[in-house]
């Protein structure tokens, strides 16, 4: 004889599971969905930040697509972020793998020395160094010291040199933080595994590249995501260091957007703020996606 199977529905524990959701998705279109919405609405407008906007379709963005300099700021910014993410999770890693072992004396130290400049606000630390390499700075009169006056110049007025100062400063500031980040992955990686790879004689080079790096990989997105992010918002280094010169040669877009914006041309702004948000998503798409077809996403 059969027993009869009793089915149970849990329909109200669903019921209830989004109720519990719905907090979380008020906050998401308040702080998110409505913001963007509207932002994009006003990229479609000739707004000028006072009066009432009124509506001129795609026109601040065939202006946008027109504008050398507008373009010119775009190159910028995806340069300089081709540069300073890569070498962020670089110099970061290095850092985390040299600092693991907390026996070493004076490890802790060491990592606070690496850390700290990443809590000073960006643009205080970029006037310190302003003072460090502009012209009769520092460097100019540490260079004539040591008798080495061919190696003077007036960094931050050549466009290349005064890129190679930002990115060097961005990455010494904030490759703590990405160092942090990955200790903690690291430290999470069990014990087994290297003595596991002790018993089969692997060597440092291959713990790191077949123990370390596999399971390190969520620290590794982080870092990934928020380092493009960052490099391609980057605005206070460059608003200290050069102000976007020589000229508009290391104008970035959020610094072309604040300018439109005091330009009395907010409706432009947004568009181009809007165009800034595409080019931000895009490349941590195209990571997601490869990380994930990989079968190394988190």
């Amino acid at each position: 004889m059969k027993k009869k199977t009793q089915s149970y529905t849990n329909t109200p524990r669903l019921k209830t599971e989004y109720l519990f959701a719905l907090p979380a998705l008020f906050l998401f279109t308040v702080f998110f969905l409505y913001p963007f919405f509207n932002a994009f609405w006003l990229s479609l407008t000739n707004w000028n930040g006072f009066s009432s906007p009124t509506f001129i379709g795609l026109g601040n963005f065939k202006t946008f697509f027109s504008d050398d300099r507008a373009l010119s700021a775009v190159k910028n910014t995806v340069t300089f972020a081709l540069f300073s993410a890569p070498l962020l999770n670089i110099v970061g890693l290095s850092y985390a793998l040299l600092l693991e072992n907390d026996k070493l004396k004076g490890v802790k130290l060491v990592r606070t020395l690496v850390y700290l400049p990443a809590i000073i606000s960006p643009l205080i630390m970029g006037y310190i160094w302003t003072f460090v390499i502009k012209n009769d700075g520092f460097l100019h009169h540490f260079l004539e010291t040591l008798h080495l006056n061919g190696m003077i110049q007036d960094w931050l007025a050549n466009s290349t040199t005064a890129w190679m100062w930002i990115i060097i400063i961005n990455v010494w500031q904030f490759s703590g933080m990405t160092m942090v980040i990955y200790l903690s992955g690291l430290k999470s990686i069990p014990l087994e595994l290297y003595e596991a790879a002790e018993i089969d004689g692997a060597n440092y080079f291959k713990k790191v590249m077949f123990i370390k790096l596999p399971n390190i990989m969520p620290a590794i997105t982080i870092n990934v995501i928020t380092n493009i992010i960052g490099s391609l918002a980057i605005f206070d280094a460059i608003i200290a260091l050069t102000d976007g010169g020589p000229g508009h040669a290391t104008e970035s877009l959020s610094i072309y957007i604040l300018r439109m914006v005091y330009g009395g041309s907010t409706g432009y702004a947004v568009a181009v703020a809007m165009v800034m948000f595409f080019i931000t998503l895009i490349p941590i798409m195209i990571y997601v996606t490869i990380t994930k077809r990989k079968g190394l996403a988190v």
